[in-house]
């Protein structure tokens, strides 16, 4: 524990102008980031005497070891540079919701020729205009199939759009109406495109036009004694209006705003956000938060309104933000969200009326989660507890293992030999710092040797971290600083005095680790971390067969109950492991399978592979082409147009493809594989 006396900038050091501060660890790792108008009179508050700080300020400052700051020259540079921070750096003393799901919306992607509608989840990608997030897939779905009856736009796949346009005939979407089927010709790409931007207007908000549009047509194909398209249109009005129904209308006023509302106690907090668009709630969202830091809810709303518009831009970010408390930087939290969208953004707390009518809806909607994020966590706690306690028990460790390393090695018949790291912390899976390995200090198929190779490396890793950090003098014996040949996910380690303050990918050291097998891959195991000089980290082996729990040296092996929560436990670490070790083995393996002769070929990338075989059709082609028709494929010089002719040579052809079923050979005219 750091006295913060020992690191207090000397007065009139600090500037008093807007910027971003960050306090260090004594490992140089970042543990917190913040802004203030003033870096002078706002760090001064963090050197006040301990037992007038909050406590959890004053656990941060004590843990810290150094802070330092950038001046800025507007308080939305300093709003801005603290999200990039903290969203760079991942300080353990910042507030971070975590979404309690992961949402999906209805996505229609624009930067398509043929646009698609489809519902997607996770991150949003360049292009694709996106509406929610909903609370359930199936209720997009419902959505889409009564609007596409107005608006017929494409929902397949590339793969059966190519399918659809090489037969010449539309999937059943298109037989009954429900797609355009543009894979066939029935419309243009612009006609196309128009239905996708009045499926958009539609989704977003503007539907009263579209209705009065329909109602027109459909009383004129009436008067003209049309009568089956006048009940056609009949039927898309009714399906348009069960489609607006599903979003009821909460703001008379056609309003597009997000209202943010918070439930909070001493410990967490809860936040849920409706998403209004032309007064109808088109998407619902929640997050769940421990207060590390000493924050009020001002502060807490600042955060959720960083961490939702941090990478949106234009119309996502709405005319309108409502929220219980106004940040304490009310003009530059505005500012910044004007800047994102692109036009004035109103942020305030509703005072009467349906909007705050509705406020009070939302605060219900992040109690109830405040309540029900407690309940499970109270329940998963103590079983994670309890699980934890049993491998200590079962084990004869001295603590609760509350990180646990599993280790597993993959490969298919002795080739692409690969191996999976995965990280559990207090029972639960930390995805970030899970790690795959290549095999490559011998060939073929070893999976005890495998084993020793890649503990031997992970820890030497490990050993570089602490002697970097100068968590010791001098390395002891055994601890040197060891090449233990490249990892997949490594990066150089750096000289002292250069860290950045990121988590370091293999500086933890866990308190038990697991191997997928028996007595010998926890021999391999316990050999390569005793060549280390580590003894105080537990190894355990479970075996597939009977789920036997194995520890070095023992020839008999420990037995948990089947209902016992530490076999449990340690069943989900070692199939995580496995699970993650084929999938990488397998993508190993397409990708060797997929290897081209151009591969071989020096500096020519995958942009210029691409646009090689797009030119000629097929590798076939290719290889018969002179190097004067290679150069007149844009990017290509002398030099590369020479060295693709030679390594084309030097690679004897595929055999041909033959048809089994009449014995014919197949000629290689179609794409290749660059």
């Amino acid at each position: 524990m750091a006295d913060p006396s020992s690191y207090r900038p000397k007065p009139g050091q600090i500037p008093d102008s807007p910027g971003v501060y960050k306090f260090r660890d004594e490992h140089r790792r970042v543990i917190y980031v913040g802004k203030a108008k003033s870096l002078r009179q706002r760090l001064a508050n963090y050197f006040q005497p301990l037992v007038s700080l909050h406590p959890r300020t004053a656990t941060m400052v004590t843990t810290a070891a150094s802070v330092e700051w950038t001046v800025v020259s507007t308080e939305v540079e300093a709003l801005q540079l603290e999200y990039s921070w903290i969203k760079e750096y991942d300080p353990r003393f910042n507030v971070k919701y975590r979404d309690d799901k992961s949402y999906p919306y209805l996505a229609v992607t624009l930067n398509e020729e043929f646009p698609r509608v489809q519902v997607l989840r996770g991150h949003k990608k360049k292009g694709v205009r996106y509406f929610g997030p909903y609370a359930h897939a199936w209720a997009i779905r419902e959505t889409v199939d009564l609007m596409l009856r107005v608006f017929p736009v494409r929902t397949c796949s590339a793969g059966v759009f190519r399918n659809a346009a090489s037969a010449g005939r539309p999937c059943l979407l298109g037989y009954i109406g429900k797609c355009s089927a543009p894979c066939v010709g029935r419309v243009t790409p612009d006609e196309h495109r128009e239905l996708a931007d009045e499926f958009c207007d539609f989704m977003a908000g503007r539907t009263g036009t579209y209705i009065r549009r329909l109602e027109k047509q459909m009383m004129i194909a009436a008067e003209d004694m049309e009568y089956e398209k006048a009940a056609r249109l009949r039927d898309d009005i009714e399906a348009l209006r069960r489609a607006m129904e599903k979003s009821a209308v909460v703001l008379a006023d056609a309003t597009d705003a997000d209202l943010i509302a918070l439930a909070e106690d001493e410990l967490e907090a809860a936040v849920q956000i409706f998403h209004v668009r032309g007064g109808r709630v088109r998407g619902q969202r929640g997050w769940v938060t421990d207060k590390v830091e000493a924050v009020d809810t001002a502060g807490l709303v600042e955060h959720a309104i960083q961490q939702l518009y941090g990478e949106e831009s234009g119309d996502t970010v709405p005319k309108e933000v409502l929220v219980p408390a106004l940040p304490d930087d009310t003009e530059a939290v505005t500012a910044w969200l004007a800047g994102r969208r692109g036009s004035n953004v109103s942020l305030r707390i509703p005072q009467r009326g349906d909007k705050k009518d509705l406020m009070e809806t939302v605060a219900r909607n992040a109690q109830q989660a405040l309540v029900l994020h407690k309940t499970k966590r109270a329940s998963d706690l103590t079983t994670r507890s309890r699980a934890l306690e049993e491998i200590a028990d079962a084990l004869d460790l001295d603590s609760a293992p509350l990180r646990i390393e599993c280790f597993d090695i993959s490969h298919l018949q002795g080739e692409d030999v690969v191996a999976s790291m995965v990280v559990f912390e207090d029972g639960l899976p930390r995805k970030s710092e899970y790690r795959r390995f290549q095999i490559k200090g011998f060939e073929g198929q070893d999976d005890v040797r495998s084993m020793h190779e890649v503990i031997s490396r992970r820890f030497k890793r490990y050993l570089a971290e602490k002697e970097k950090t100068g968590e010791w003098g001098l390395p002891a014996e055994g601890r040197g600083r060891v090449d233990g040949g490249p990892m997949e996910g490594e990066v150089p380690a750096q000289a002292p005095g250069e860290d950045d303050g990121r988590p370091k990918r293999f500086a933890y050291p866990p308190q038990l680790v697991v191997v997928d097998g028996g007595q010998p891959q926890v021999a391999a195991a316990r050999r390569a971390l005793d060549e280390l000089g580590i003894v105080d980290i537990a190894v355990c082996g479970l075996a597939k067969r009977l789920e036997e729990v194995w520890l070095p040296g023992d020839d008999d092996p420990v037995v948990l109950p089947r209902s016992s929560e530490g076999l449990y436990l340690l069943q989900r670490v070692r199939d995580t492991a496995h699970d993650f070790a084929i999938r990488y083995q397998r993508s190993k393996r397409t990708k060797r399978i997929r290897t081209s002769p151009l591969d071989a070929v020096p500096g020519l990338g995958e942009t210029r592979k691409q646009a090689l075989i797009k030119h000629f059709g097929s590798v076939k082609r290719l290889r018969q082409a002179t190097i004067e028709q290679i150069r007149e494929v844009p990017g290509m010089g002398l030099k590369t147009a020479e060295a693709v002719v030679v390594a084309l040579a030097q690679a004897a052809p595929a055999a041909p493809a033959v048809n089994t079923a009449t014995g014919e050979i197949m000629e290689d005219d179609g794409g290749g594989t660059a």
